[in-house]
């Protein structure tokens, strides 16, 4: 439901388990929650009075969401009064110490991403004091990396102690499964056909033998055997993720450079990280370290894909050991045919070409759906990607098996 004052933020109080409240609740408990959606006002049809804790959520939802023509210095359209966070560093401030005492992280951030784009506060994150009070989240991220240029120096070791710390949250969420699925893969990838006995691959070896049953004795007999490699001893495959840059691809930027840091510190994997808007810059060398690939990032400006596929393509030394992941929205600035020819040709050298439009929690992404059916005719499917479903869609590229693409 649509409501005046933040009602999904209410929904979700702190030790709430949601908007029900259960057969037994009584009127007046729906009539809170009522009241604490609707904002108050002689409009809300509720007659509840708020007082204590209940109060002080509804100040601290009334100051962002306001109702129907609240602005950022909190005067409604009709000259009443709102409660407004207006552009006081001090206000702004206290109102995050209040939001993250009422409400659980989940619901912070996200009121913390509509108090910056409802009410223009980026600008206020440009001091440590700010940044200091915020809850860490991929969104405030994105938006910090927006901001990179502007960061004052005072500010800068601020924001890279946020940054850091949202991208250790990720990398230990992401990496154990990512590392564990990559790994199995690279190994079938490698199959070798004179393995040790524990490296051998016994449901592939039955089903190669099954020429050989012997009924008498019920059983397989194994002429040929089918083993795992150690892909581990050596390079195996080489993977590029060429990143879109571009404003509306900034939570995409933050889990590929954690990914990407994932990726390099696996020694079967050469990994190249590559960024791009209307320029291309390789960042490869700094993967190590993922909080210096974002802030080696510039978000916002144009996008030109072709003129970044060109440099990828030009980096390509072993294409049939080569897996290419391109993350973008496909709103191609640059030469549209000569980005397709370039996808083309490396997908006729043996190039396995992964097309993401998206690499984030964010639900269906904008993107160019002409681009997107042309790769796909190219046999390059385009889809939005989970941070969950990514390492499922590395192993089957570098199997070089069909991509498990989100089904619509």
């Amino acid at each position: 439901m649509t409501n005046a004052q933040g009602g999904a933020a209410v929904a979700g109080g702190e030790g709430d388990t949601g908007w029900g409240v259960g057969p037994v609740a009584d009127a007046a408990e729906r009539m809170r929650r009522w009241r604490l959606v609707l904002g108050g006002g002689e409009a809300d049809g509720t007659g509840c009075a708020l007082g204590g804790r209940d109060a002080a959520m509804d100040a601290a939802l009334g100051a962002l969401y306001g109702g129907p023509g609240a602005a950022a210095d909190g005067r409604r359209s009709g000259g009443e009064r709102s409660a407004g966070l207006g552009g006081s560093a001090p206000k702004v401030a206290r109102w995050l110490g209040d939001i993250r005492t009422y409400f659980p992280s989940s619901v912070v951030q996200v009121m913390q991403r509509d108090a910056i784009e409802r009410l223009g506060l980026s600008s206020l994150l440009l001091e440590p004091e700010m940044l200091e009070a915020v809850e860490p989240d991929v969104h405030l991220v994105g938006t910090l990396l927006s901001l990179n240029k502007a960061l004052p120096d005072t500010t800068r070791e601020t924001a890279r102690a946020v940054v850091r710390k949202v991208v250790e949250q990720l990398e230990k969420k992401l990496a154990g499964r990512t590392r564990a699925t990559l790994t199995g893969a690279l190994d079938r990838s490698a199959r070798i056909s004179r393995p040790r006995h524990r490296d051998i691959d016994w449901d592939r070896t039955i089903r190669a033998n099954l020429g050989n049953y012997l009924p008498e004795y019920r059983t397989v007999v194994p002429e040929r055997l089918i083993g795992y490699g150690r892909a581990a001893q050596s390079v195996k495959k080489e993977v590029i993720l060429c990143i879109d840059q571009s404003g509306s691809m900034a939570a995409s930027v933050v889990y590929a450079s954690v990914f990407g840091a994932v990726l390099a510190s696996m020694r079967s994997i050469a990994t190249r990280l590559v960024v791009f808007d209307t320029a291309v810059v390789d960042l490869t060398d700094q993967l190590d370290d993922p909080v210096d690939v974002l802030f080696g990032t510039q978000l916002g400006g144009g996008t030109d894909i072709n003129r970044a596929l060109a440099y990828c393509q030009s980096r390509i030394t072993r294409p049939a050991d080569t897996v290419v992941v391109l993350i973008s929205d496909l709103y191609e600035g640059g030469i549209r045919n000569e980005m397709l020819k370039r996808v083309a040709a490396m997908r006729a050298a043996g190039v396995q070409f992964v097309t993401l439009l998206a690499l984030s929690d964010e639900g269906a992404p904008a993107y160019d759906r002409e681009h997107a059916a042309a790769l796909a005719a190219l046999g390059a499917p385009a889809f939005a990607c989970t941070p969950d479903l990514f390492p499922d869609v590395m192993a089957a590229a570098i199997e070089k098996r069909p991509l498990p693409v989100p089904e619509g």
